[in-house]
Formats: C-alpha cells, sequence, structure tokens
C-alpha cells in the first residue's frame, strides 16, 4: 500500500509539472486554484541542464526540476573465504527527487529511494536563502553534516561503495542546520532527533514511545573546514567535526549503541564487523578530521575518526577508531571540482569530449574492538583500486577490486567463521583459531562493477 502510495504521488507531481508548462501561453496572470483561491500565475520555460529537465519562471523566482540515478551493481567473490559468499546483481539505488526553489529565497525537496523493491525517505526538507547568499538553515530530515565522504552523495563517489568507518557517521535524521561560508571557510551547526528514512526505524521509534515512553533524543553536530587554497588548479581542505548524541529511540533496545558494517558490498549481505548491543549508554560522542585536496587533475581525501560511548553507573567508556586515505587522477586531462559551500568534492570536469578514465586507489581501517572492556566487534581493512570511466555528465562506468583483510573477532557477533582451530576445523571461537601469524579473520578478495545514469 505504501508504495502505491508514492508511486501515485510521483504520477501526480509529473502530471501538475505538464499542465502548468501547457498553459505557459496564457496571458493573464492570475488563476482560480483547486481551493477557489485567486493565485499567481507565471508561464514556465523547460530546459535540459546537462540531461536534468528544468522549469523555471521567466522571472527566475521559481523553478522546480527533477533530480533522479539508477545504479546498477554487479559483485564477483573470491571462492576462498570461510564463509561462503554468492556472487550477485542489484539495483544500489533508484532514485526520484524532486527540488524547487521559491521566492527567490525558498527551497524545498524531497527525495525517494526505490531499490530493494520497497520505498524509502531519504531527504525531505525546506531551506531558507536570505540575499546575501552566505548563509541558510533548513529544517526536515537530511544528512547531519559530519563525514566529508557520508555527506558527498553517492552520484560523486569514486568508488563503489564507501569506506568501512563512514558507518560510524550519523547520515539523515530530523533536525534543524545551520550553514555559513565564504570563499575560505565553511561553520554548519545542527540539532537533530531521530531518522525516520527506514522503515524498521519507523517501527521501533513508534513502539518505544508508545510501550515505554522513551523520549526521541537527541544530537547536537557541528562542522568548520578551512580552505587555505581554492583556485582553478588547486584546493586544499581541512576540516573537523564533532557530535554529541544521546541514544534514540529508533532503536530496537533503548537506551543502546550498535556499530557494525558490511566489507565494502550491498550484496554480500554479511556484517563481519558488529559490537552487538551495548547497552546502559548515556551518550556518544565522535570526533572527525579531514585532509583533502587537488592539484590539476588528482585528487586525495582523508578522514580519521574517534568514537566515544559512554555508559552509565561509572561503566569506563568505550572507544573505537577508523580512518581511510585516498587518492584519484583523471587520465584525459579533466579535473576535480570543489564545492566550499558543501565542503565536498563534486562531479568532474571531463578532459575530452569523448569522456575521461579515472584511476583511484584506497586504503581503509576500522577497529571496533575495546579488549580492555571486553568489546570483540572486529577490525578490518580494505585495500581498493577503481577504474571509473565518466562518459558524459550522467553516464558513468565503475570497476572495482578490493580485498577485506578481518580479524579474527570479525566474526559477525559469533555466527560466522573466523579460522581454523588446532585441529583443522573451521570455528566461529576467535578464541580457538590456531593461525601461523596469530592473525586469522575471514579474507578474501572481491570484484565490482557499476552501471549509472543521473537524470
Amino acid at each position: 500500500m505504501k508504495n502505491k502510495f508514492y508511486t501515485l504521488l510521483v504520477v501526480m507531481i509529473l502530471y501538475g509539472i505538464g499542465s502548468v508548462a501547457q498553459e505557459g501561453t496564457k496571458t493573464d496572470s492570475i488563476r482560480i486554484n483547486q481551493y477557489g483561491q485567486a493565485v499567481r500565475f507565471q508561464p514556465l520555460n523547460a530546459e535540459a541542464q546537462d540531461g536534468i529537465l528544468k522549469f523555471t519562471s521567466a522571472d527566475k523566482s521559481y523553478s522546480i526540476w527533477m533530480d533522479n540515478r539508477v545504479q546498477f551493481d554487479g559483485e564477483m567473490f573470491s571462492n576462498d573465504a570461510f564463509n561462503p559468499i554468492g556472487n550477485g546483481a542489484s539495483i544500489r539505488r533508484a532514485r526520484f527527487a524532486m527540488k524547487a526553489e521559491l521566492w527567490n529565497n525558498w527551497y524545498g525537496e524531497i527525495d525517494l529511494d526505490f531499490s530493494g523493491s520497497a520505498v524509502e525517505l531519504k531527504d525531505a526538507y525546506v531551506k531558507y536563502t536570505p540575499d546575501s547568499d552566505s548563509w541558510n538553515i533548513k529544517a526536515g530530515h537530511f544528512k547531519e553534516s559530519f563525514g566529508m565522504e557520508t555527506t558527498t552523495t553517492s552520484r560523486y563517489l569514486t568508488f563503489t561503495e564507501r569506506s568501512l568507518m563512514s558507518k560510524f557517521d550519523p547520515s539523515r535524521h530530523l533536525g534543524f542546520q545551520f550553514n555559513h561560508w565564504a570563499d575560505k571557510y565553511l561553520i554548519t551547526a545542527g540539532l537533530h532527533f531521530s531518522t525516520v528514512g527506514d522503515n524498521e526505524e519507523v517501527v521501533f521509534t513508534q513502539d518505544n514511545n508508545k510501550d515505554l515512553g522513551v523520549d526521541d533524543g537527541y544530537s547536537l553536530t557541528g562542522r568548520a573546514v578551512f580552505i587555505p587554497i581554492n583556485d582553478e588548479d588547486k584546493v586544499l581542505h581541512l576540516g573537523i567535526a564533532g557530535t554529541y548524541r544521546t541514544p534514540k529511540v529508533d532503536l530496537e533496545i533503548p537506551y543502546s549503541y550498535r556499530f557494525s558494517t558490511r566489507s565494502h558490498s550491498s550484496i554480500n549481505r554479511k556484517k563481519y564487523i558488529d559490537t552487538d548491543d551495548i547497552l546502559n549508554v548515556d551518550n556518544n560522542t565522535m570526533v572527525n578530521f579531514e585532509l583533502a585536496g587537488r592539484y590539476k587533475g588528482f585528487m586525495f581525501q582523508s578522514e580519521y575518526k574517534l568514537v566515544t560511548v559512554n555508559r552509565n553507573d561509572d561503566l569506563d567508556a568505550i572507544n573505537f577508531n577508523g580512518f581511510y586515505v585516498q587518492g584519484a587522477y583523471l587520465l584525459f586531462g579533466g579535473h576535480h571540482n570543489y564545492n566550499a559551500e558543501e565542503g565536498e568534492f563534486t562531479r568532474i570536469t571531463r578532459g575530452k569530449e569523448y569522456g575521461d578514465l579515472e584511476l583511484a586507489v584506497r586504503y581503509d581501517f576500522v577497529d571496533a574492538n575495546d579488549f580492555d572492556n571486553g568489546i570483540y566487534g572486529g577490525s578490518a581493512e580494505g585495500y581498493t583500486v577503481g577504474l571509473n570511466y565518466h562518459v558524459n555528465p550522467n553516464v558513468k562506468f565503475m570497476l572495482n577490486y578490493i580485498y577485506n583483510n578481518n580479524d579474527r573477532f570479525a566474526n559477525g557477533k559469533g555466527k560466522l567463521y573466523a579460522g581454523y582451530d588446532a585441529d583443522g576445523n573451521l570455528t566461529k571461537d576467535p578464541t580457538n583459531v590456531f593461525d601461523a601469524d596469530g592473525n586469522g579473520g575471514d579474507d578474501f578478495g572481491m570484484a565490482a562493477f557499476r552501471i549509472e545514469i543521473d537524470f
């Protein structure tokens, strides 16, 4: 029923846009709307902006456009893993978004994802920007300003999947956020609550409110970026972000914290890294450091993250961390574009009319172990090589090879094999793993492709 509602909504929006565009030949400026009210009428001019269909009024005070994305993925895994992995293909993302600018200063957006044969709400917010165009404030459901990689839209990712440590990042939540920017800096500050994007999380929120009277929980998140160099050929980006977070009502177990992640894959559903539910949590804090830049056709980006989970009853705090370093080079003379207003890299400029090839490498690491506090969530590192073909502004082909190296504690809360015991039998108990190098853990390679179109 929910899917049918969203489908009907999309059809109605498209019909409404078409109706307005068709009436553009009328000269009078007043109409009577469906509620019997006299309303201002403006013809809309349609144009394609690098393949994006946009309708704009003559005085530029109103515009509306669609922002859609399809990502078709396939992955193949090595057959030497302790835990068998099935090869497969999927629609990674099937996004439909409507965006509008109203009365010069107001902006609204709704973004839905239809992948996985389900509908998930991504962005739904309103934003106000004054005439000075140096700050704005937005309210609704959107990404918190934490994590350069996470806040970068998936259409501009260098690799098919984000780094392992990106799962620490809070991503989308209800809330308010203030943004201020200039040529050399960016400052953001936000107050956030629970998420409403995933149906399971919505059910947890409703049940915890109904059955237990649990508060929504809140987060205070801020980010500061200094951009000492930002010209045609060069960019240097230095950033720091922090967040203070009380447990959210959208958790299955109230007042808990859990970190888990898959290994650079949406098709392999095994979560090797998993702390399980950490109970009796008062709050958790995170600090993120960013260093990035570009020079002509080369770009690099890196982040380091520290996570602290503070517990009640004088229990010791639990600590996790992770980082990644990545670089990319455009082989045909193109360059990577940087958006100072968002503090992130955006769509490339191709070096040739027929496109550009991008060669990229990445190393990432995450540690969800805290042995002193009895937390054995596992640690892992990933080695990634990528080749991207940017055909035009709307079409991209991606090839990745990733080698995943898990430690013996990355066993999915005891559900996955972590190595061989002294008798040569597979075991899920990391304390029984016998390895000549003292390591253990399920290590495997994988090849991935993506075909993407944005329109």
